[in-house]
This record gives C-alpha cells, sequence and structure tokens, in this order.
C-alpha cells in the first residue's frame, strides 16, 4: 500500500511513541477493505509498539479502524482510507495516541481536558480537500485528550449514500450528536469557541488589557506576516489581529509561483507563515475580526469580540475573501449545492451536473478538475469570450462533457429548499432568461476585498480597494490629505496606514 519512501518517513515518526497502540479495524470483502487492511499491516509492520486487531464488521460504517491504547478510552475512528491530505491525520493520530505531544498551547489543552459533556463529533471529508485536515486533526486531538469526546472522520466519496441522506454538499462539514455543527475549516480554538461559551468572553478581557502597541497589523496574510516580521526584528512592540492567521492562502491548493519555492500548498504555507512569526516576540491575536478602525493620537482598533486594541502604528492588510454573484437563491443554498472550492467539494457531485460561474484562469481550471468527476459541467460566463490561457481553453473545450456559455449573466440560483436544482441565466444580447437543471454551482468569479469596515475612514475605490498615495498612505474620505493630521512613515510591503513614532 505505501511506497518505499512513504515507509522510511512514517518509521522515522513511529519512533516517536512511548505507548502501546491498538489498531482495531472493521472489514469485509470490498476492494476497499482490502486496500484498507494494506495499509494497516504496513504500519503495524513498522513499529513494535502498534498491534492491528480485525473484525468483519462490527461498526455502522465499513470499512473503517479505530485508534486507541490498550484498555483506553479514546474514541478516534477513521471510516475511510485517510490517504492524500488526510494521510498527515493519520501520522498525527498514531503520535498523539502513542503519546507523543501536542504542539498546542498548555492552556488550550486544559480548556479541552475540562469540558464537560458528552460530545460525539462526525466530520465529512474528501481526500483532495485542503481545508478538511486542519479540521479532522483538531477533532482528532480533542478525543485523544478528553475521553468525554468521540470523534469519527468519514470519506463522503466512500460512503455516498450516507452524504445524500444527511444532505452533505460541501466539505468538511461536521455533525455534533447527530445535528449539524459546522462547515469549513476550523482549528481547536475555534471548535472550542463554538463549545465553551464563555471562551470569548474571557479572550476579549485578555485582550482589552493590554498595552497599546508600538505597531498593530490587522490582518494575517503574507503582507501582514512580512509586516509583522520586519517590524519585531528592529525590536518594535508588535501586535497581529488575524480574523484567521494565514488568511486566502488556506484557500489555495497549490501555489507555483512563490519565488525560490517551486511548489507548495496553501496550508502548509500558512503553517510556515505563522511559525515564522511566532519565532519573534509578536502577540498574534487569532480569531479576531476588526469591526472599527478609529483614528487619535493612539490609534484604535474595535473587535467583533467587544475587545478594542490601540497601538501607535497600524497597518491594513485585510486581504480579500471569494466574491459572490448576489443574486437570489445563492446565500440559501450555500453549502447546499452553491460552492466556491471544486477541490474541496468537487468529490461530492460525482456523477452529477454541476455549473461553474466565470470564465477566467480559475473558472476554466475548475470546469477541467470537475469534468473528471461529475457528470456534465456547465461553464457560465458573463463576457463575450472567456478570458482564461488559451492552453487552458483547448484543453476545456476538448471536453467531452463540458458546455461553455459565454454573454450569460446568473440571475437565480434554483432549490427545493434543501438544496440546489437549478440556476437560471439571462442571454445578455437577447434577454432571454433559461433554466439549467443541475445539483450543484461552484462559483468563480475573483475576489473581494475585506474592507467594508474602513468605510468613512479611509477612502476606498468603487471595488472596494483602499485608495493610497506614493508612499501607501490612505486618505481621509473628506479630502485629499492622509487620514490622520500627522505625518506617516511607510515601508514598502503591503498597503498600510503608518502614524510616524518619531519624534518631533
Amino acid at each position: 500500500m505505501l511506497d518505499a519512501d512513504l515507509k522510511t518517513q512514517l518509521k522515522a515518526y513511529l519512533e516517536r511513541v512511548t505507548q502501546p497502540i491498538e489498531i482495531t479495524a472493521s472489514l469485509d470483502d470490498s476492494d476497499k477493505s482490502r486496500e484498507m487492511q494494506g495499509l494497516l499491516q504496513d504500519i503495524v509492520s513498522l513499529s513494535d509498539k502498534i498491534t492491528l486487531i480485525e473484525h468483519r464488521g462490527g461498526d455502522e460504517r465499513t470499512p473503517s479502524f479505530s485508534i486507541n491504547r490498550p484498555g483506553g478510552e479514546i474514541a478516534l475512528r477513521f471510516a475511510g482510507i485517510p490517504m492524500g491530505h488526510e494521510f498527515t491525520s493519520l501520522v498525527l493520530a498514531l503520535l498523539q495516541v502513542g503519546g507523543h505531544p501536542s504542539k498546542l498551547a498548555q492552556d488550550v489543552i486544559e480548556q479541552v481536558r475540562h469540558l464537560d459533556g458528552d460530545y460525539r463529533f462526525e466530520t465529512y471529508f474528501s481526500l483532495s480537500c485542503q481545508n478538511c485536515p486542519d479540521v479532522v486533526q483538531a477533532l482528532n486531538l480533542m478525543a485523544v485528550l478528553n475521553p468525554k469526546i468521540r470523534h469519527v472522520a468519514i470519506d463522503g466519496a466512500l460512503f455516498q449514500d450516507e452524504v445524500d441522506r444527511r444532505q452533505v454538499m460541501s466539505v468538511p462539514t461536521v455533525f455534533l450528536n447527530g445535528e449539524t455543527f459546522a462547515q469549513g475549516r476550523m482549528g481547536v480554538e475555534e471548535i472550542l469557541a463554538r463549545l465553551d461559551t464563555g471562551a470569548v468572553e474571557r479572550e476579549a478581557r485578555k485582550i482589552d488589557a493590554k498595552p497599546a502597541f508600538d505597531v498593530l497589523v490587522v490582518g494575517g496574510g503574507p503582507a501582514g506576516a512580512a509586516a509583522a516580521i520586519y517590524a519585531a526584528r528592529k525590536g518594535i512592540v508588535t501586535g497581529v489581529a488575524a480574523e484567521r492567521f494565514g488568511g486566502q492562502v488556506l484557500d489555495t491548493m497549490g501555489i507555483e509561483n512563490f519565488i525560490s519555492v517551486q511548489e507548495t500548498e496553501g496550508p502548509k504555507l500558512a503553517a510556515q507563515l505563522e511559525q515564522h512569526v511566532r519565532q519573534y516576540e509578536v502577540d498574534v491575536m487569532n480569531l479576531q475580526r476588526a469591526e472599527q478602525l478609529i483614528p487619535g493620537e493612539l490609534i484604535e482598533v474595535k473587535l467583533a469580540s467587544g475587545a478594542s486594541l490601540k497601538s501607535r502604528t497600524v497597518i491594513l492588510s485585510t486581504g480579500a475573501r471569494w466574491r459572490q454573484m448576489h443574486v437570489p437563491g445563492e446565500n440559501e443554498y450555500r453549502n447546499k449545492g452553491v460552492a466556491y472550492c471544486p477541490h474541496c467539494d468537487g468529490p461530492l457531485f460525482k456523477g452529477k451536473r454541476v455549473a461553474v460561474i466565470g470564465g477566467g484562469n480559475s473558472g476554466v481550471e475548475a470546469a477541467i478538475d470537475l469534468a473528471g468527476i461529475v457528470a456534465h459541467v456547465t461553464l457560465i460566463e458573463f463576457d463575450s469570450q472567456l478570458r482564461a490561457d488559451e492552453v487552458l481553453q483547448r484543453k476545456l473545450r476538448s471536453l467531452p462533457n463540458v458546455k461553455v456559455i459565454v454573454s450569460a449573466q446568473t440571475t437565480e440560483v434554483l432549490g427545493d429548499g434543501q438544496r440546489v436544482t437549478g440556476l437560471v441565466y439571462k442571454d445578455r444580447p437577447s434577454g432571454d432568461a433559461h433554466t439549467v437543471p443541475l445539483e450543484g454551482i461552484f462559483v468563480q468569479i475573483g475576489l473581494l476585498p475585506n474592507t467594508e469596515w474602513l468605510k468613512g475612514v479611509v477612502e476606498l475605490s468603487p471595488r472596494g480597494e483602499i485608495i493610497v498615495d506614493d508612499r501607501a498612505r490612505p486618505r481621509s474620505p473628506a479630502s485629499s490629505r492622509p487620514a490622520t493630521a500627522r505625518p506617516y512613515r511607510t515601508s514598502r510591503s503591503s498597503s498600510r496606514w503608518v502614524k510616524d513614532p518619531r519624534p518631533r
């Protein structure tokens, strides 16, 4: 099952195991069961601390396997074969069950251990989803730390009937005690914030008590990380407030244009950025969304939690998010057929009809990828021609199960109250409306700046970008002057608002 290189790497990791591990597998005569059996036998052969017990059936989902300590109380199970993006989740589960300590902050570990109640989590993932491992790994670790927490990670493509019955149309989707709990990327801290209702208030009080920073970076993407590192290296008291550290990079499958790195994946790069920032004395405040910017001698940033931060200098590096169509039905059927990540959610639409909205590189690449999974793809482009690179267009037009419609404006998402059933588009030259029956819609029409909270404080373009002068200083909407009365000093990385701290 595992090739020689992967076995060598895994064997090195398993040398860190200090406690016995017991893997119990529920198998049958299917090909997937034989594949899982081969994987587990490879794992057992690499460590004398791991034993394998096989049962014919015995679990509600077969094939599946649990990881525990002999006689232990850890309820951690994989329903599916955790390869692809989830192979790291399997390795971490083995290490953590085997006694290797987590890198999670000690106060967060204690918070998990003190959760009281009965928590039965089920996470649906796909092997091509780069967002799923964060959720699977977080809940696996919580199951290791607290015996009242149980977790099973389920490959939606392997248990398609179950996915259809529970109407899972995006991954990761998490159920808690049989009810929908959350969808999308989450870490331990985010899950705790949902379970421990007092956690947000406690964190807000801690933030309110912080003294003013010399430099406060708002945003935790590559630009924000770079700004924080440059400031901290100069000995400046620096903080970073980010809604999610890593930003849009976390949603990027493959990155091939980061200079000096030939190829990497978004979540991996985001983790490396955070590790780099934390090498310095930077106060990283994750899961904090900025809501208001108040100029003054000390600039104040108010957060959604109710807390406020003050700083002599503020660097704005707020990034962007997926642009929506803003048509009737889009929000109602989001994660019920309307999706924004073809890599993550594509496998859930196997054998079904879908549409891709957008004819740029992202849209055409999405249509090409989806064509290998789904029954049919309809690509809809507003312009009179596709805008993707010609090499991509040639590939797209060579696929027999793809239809391209140009000069078309999507006007409505249709559904039955539970899931998407189609869309309506207007033919722009004629004005005629057309209905396309389908089960999924993948929106690929670009990005929107996260700047709504800055309206009225700094000048924004019609697209929402911050308008800056030749020194990257934002301007007040009321004048052409910078947004505060005092001079600014800026460096050359990212869009920023910086008050000059030098005496005059």
